[in-house]
């Protein structure tokens, strides 16, 4: 880390901190000139995209899903601190998979398998919207899909 007093690129760290945006502060000190100044460290994520069920892409965003799951979860016994778990494990399945492409359909596949685990009721307006239930009778399908599962 270069000294911005100094110029010099040698320094001692003094004290490290976890930033509220996962960055890392640290306090440094120029072995130099002995003055003290901050640098922040954060990790770059690879970005990666979405493909939408009509062939296009976009950047993945998590804030999409967690409004997905608070839409579905709506007037749901589902605290918020429950929907940024789910919010967060689908966010590191999808990094940790390691591929820079990642198609709606299974984004939205691991959304209905974690409401499925906490929120029958917000699992079934997920799905609904999600599969594009047309009439009643697609609707009963899931429903008794969910019933046999649970027997």
């Amino acid at each position: 880390m270069k000294c911005m007093y100094c110029g010099e690129t040698e320094s001692k760290v003094i004290d490290s901190r976890a930033t509220e945006d996962g960055s890392i502060r640290r306090r440094r000190e120029c072995l130099n000139c002995g003055k003290r100044f901050t640098t922040y460290e954060s990790v770059v994520n690879t970005p990666v995209l979405v493909v939408k069920s009509d062939g296009t892409r976009q950047a993945f965003d998590a804030n999409k899903i967690k409004n997905g799951i608070i839409k579905a979860c709506e007037k749901r016994p589902v605290p918020a601190s429950t929907i940024d778990n789910m919010v967060n494990e689908i966010q590191k399945k999808i990094y940790n998979s390691l591929n820079q492409e990642i198609s709606s359909k299974d984004i939205g596949e691991m959304v209905m398998a974690s409401l499925k685990e906490v929120d029958e009721v917000a699992y079934v307006r997920f799905a609904s919207v999600y599969r594009s239930f047309t009439d009643i009778s697609s609707f009963m399908d899931e429903l008794e899909k969910m019933v046999k599962n649970k027997r």
